[in-house]
């Protein structure tokens, strides 16, 4: 059973990397609104302050390199390659499954040699909801911090890529409960996150109210799972199955409209499909607190740190113009800039943003 899901996650790493899995159909939403340009933006770009704080450490700007490694063939290098590179921008980054590593008892990349390579920066320990019905959550927990020396879990939310996976982990009773136990009882804090198809603000309701605090939304428009599975499946029944579900779930601006209506305290991480440091400037202003960069930055994780970081630097370029660009000299400034519409069909989007983080 280990080699299998050994072999399925790197599987799952390579489907990424060579084929086009994005949703069909469905996109982020961030396309549909727009900053107004501020000609005269009275500031100096080296002066825009892009700095955070997150978990209790400091970070130079709102990015969090999202989960997306697992598997022995890819885990070790992408994850050290993440860390120099999260170390060397001051931003917060997640590894992808320990679900091996813990049930093996055994490294596969996951070891405190992370935090010795990024000793300033937060990171974030990850595995699967499906697997609390059968691990003892809070001693899981402990061992997944303790590996990396994490100061905080992921439990991320899978059911559909689950159900269209031959062989994957379907029974989700009770997981609510199981992730209520943990809440209330880990050293350190649950972030729960969804893998692309996002989380509405009804069920992150239920998460606020089981004590989550940390939501990530991982909207829909980036990597599609379903896709993923499709490519990998060796039955066309199973191909087909999967394929259906190409155009499935909610646009990642949606999540964080309705998550921060609905839980206003929340930390909110939205990821899923941000291609760009303009599209995390939009999540900003749309009320996140940190952007999550995962599928964008693969391809440059796998050639290594130096890649990565050029990579993540035009990225925090990016976000820094775009700040210029609308006079905001900070993020709280950025997170009242002026928004134009962009035309009826798209004014919808626009006006929620404005309403649920102000003028």
């Amino acid at each position: 059973m280990t080699s299998q899901i050994e072999q399925r996650k790197s599987e799952h790493v390579a489907v990424v990397l060579t084929h086009d899995v994005a949703g069909a159909g469905i996109t982020t939403g961030f396309e549909r609104i727009r900053f107004a340009h501020v000609a005269l933006p009275e500031i100096a770009l080296s002066d825009v302050d892009l700095s955070t704080s997150f978990l209790g450490r400091k970070l130079s700007a709102p990015l969090l390199i999202s989960s997306m490694t697992g598997g022995p063939v890819y885990a070790a290098s992408i994850n050290h390659a993440i860390a120099e590179a999260a170390n060397v921008h001051g931003i917060a980054f997640g590894v992808g499954s320990q679900r091996i590593a813990l049930e093996e008892g055994a490294g596969h990349g996951f070891d405190r040699s992370l935090r010795s390579t990024a000793p300033d920066v937060p990171i974030l320990a990850n595995f699967g909801a499906a697997q609390l019905n059968g691990w003892d959550g809070p001693d899981m927990v402990r061992r997944a911090v303790d590996m990396i020396e994490a100061d905080a879990v992921i439990i991320h939310l899978n059911a559909l890529q689950e159900a269209v996976q031959p062989g994957g982990d379907t029974d989700w009773r009770g997981l609510l409960h199981q992730i209520e136990r943990l809440s209330r009882a880990s050293p350190v804090p649950i972030v729960v996150k969804e893998v692309g198809f996002g989380i509405t603000g009804q069920v992150a309701r239920r998460l606020w109210d089981a004590g989550v605090e940390i939501i990530d939304v991982a909207g829909a428009g980036g990597t599609n799972w379903a896709s993923v599975e499709a490519e990998r499946a060796q039955v066309a029944a199973d191909h087909e199955v999967a394929a259906a579900f190409a155009g499935w779930g909610v646009p990642t601006l949606e999540c964080v409209l309705d998550v921060r209506a609905q839980c206003p305290d929340a930390t909110i991480i939205a990821s899923g499909g941000l291609k760009n440091g303009i599209d995390c400037a939009k999540a900003l202003r749309a009320g996140a607190d940190l952007a999550g960069v995962a599928a964008g930055v693969l391809a440059a994780a796998t050639e290594g740190a130096e890649a990565l970081s050029a990579r993540l630097d035009i990225i925090i370029r990016q976000l820094r113009i775009t700040c210029f660009a609308t006079g905001s000299a900070n993020l709280a400034s950025l997170r009242r800039a002026e928004l134009q519409p962009l035309g009826l069909e798209a004014s919808e989007p626009t006006r929620r943003v404005r309403e649920a983080t102000g003028p």
